[in-house]
């Protein structure tokens, strides 16, 4: 079936139902608007976001999010301060998926909103954007009294990617919410200086576990996760298989050869996602060390865990062939 509106005239004669008194009708115009993929409907549709039909908002916002760039921003922008929470969060979900950086001029008063919502749409859309002058915004929020708009303010920051950015990132793997510190943690990934895998490193003795766990999983990304190593080895004992499991895949990636034996304790372990991980870990060391762990697991009843025991014994024989060790 042809678009009804897929020239621009349709798109001018679609006005009339724009402003139809059924609020229905009008929401039917607002789809047909967003299925033309006329940059032309931003403008109709920045013109209904006052609409006094909660429905037909909500699908504005919908139809926005059918499109990229300034105009679209700045309507998104109307709509996601809406009082009606569904129409606020449709606008936040379409400002999120923007790509356009010139989008930014619209988003960035937003981040000084009186509302926490508002503000939170506005870093977790900033983000996607890249933009330079969003770190300030960004950085000033890690000061904010609501945990959720921390946590978009590091999406942002982590995103840039910025050495200066390094202190106040790890002043907030110390936040008073793990929430915070989790993103914090994970943020610091990037960094190429020694005093971001320190504080990545100390994240391993988290109270929240799962700040631990990307602490570990973290370090293997880490340029300088190398010297978390010992820190990584002790964190195989962790009381929750989930740190356990991350702490060994990096000790793999890194080929720590004094891991082995750690890892080697994990193998016997009831998870078998944690035997699996042990498993391609001792094959990435490639220590002949690792031989004696993974020969009783060969026949695990997991398919997975076997898979890759026959794999890291086959690669840790090869390897002795190799050198002739």
């Amino acid at each position: 079936m042809a678009d009804p509106f897929e020239s621009y005239d349709d798109l001018d004669d679609v006005e009339d139902r724009l402003h139809a008194a059924d609020p229905g009708e009008r929401r039917v115009a607002v789809i047909a608007l967003s299925h033309s993929g006329d940059p032309v409907a931003v403008g109709h549709l920045a013109g209904m976001t006052d609409d006094p039909d909660a429905g037909v908002r909500q699908q504005v916002a919908l139809a926005l999010g059918e499109f990229d760039g300034p105009e679209a921003a700045a309507a998104l922008a109307k709509v996601v301060v809406d009082p009606e929470q569904a129409v606020a969060t449709a606008a936040a979900d379409a400002l999120a998926e923007l790509k356009d950086p010139a989008s930014a001029d619209a988003i960035l008063p937003l981040v000084s909103h009186a509302h926490a919502f508002v503000r939170m749409a506005a870093l977790r859309a900033l983000k996607e954007l890249r933009r330079k002058d969003s770190l300030k915004p960004a950085l000033d929020a890690l000061r904010d009294v609501d945990a959720s708009v921390r946590v978009q303010a590091i999406g942002v920051i982590g995103f840039l990617k910025l050495e200066e950015s390094i202190p106040a990132l790890t002043a907030a793997t110390s936040d008073s919410d793990p929430h915070v510190r989790r993103a914090a943690v994970s943020a610091l990934a990037f960094s190429h200086v020694k005093p971001a895998a320190e504080s990545i490193t100390r994240a391993l003795s988290d109270t929240d576990w799962m700040v631990r766990e990307i602490a570990a999983e973290t370090l293997g990304t880490n340029v300088n996760g190398i010297q978390a190593a010992d820190a990584l080895i002790k964190a195989t004992s962790d009381e929750f298989w989930q740190v356990r499991l991350k702490a060994v895949r990096s000790l793999g990636k890194m080929k720590v050869a004094r891991a082995v034996a750690a890892i080697g304790a994990c193998i016997t372990h009831t998870q078998a996602n944690l035997r699996k991980e042990g498993a391609a870990a001792l094959g990435e060391i490639a220590d002949p060390a690792g031989l004696m762990f993974l020969e009783p697991i060969a026949n695990d009843a997991d398919p997975e865990v076997r898979k890759n025991a026959r794999w890291a014994m086959q690669r840790i024989l090869a390897n002795e062939s190799a050198t002739g060790s």
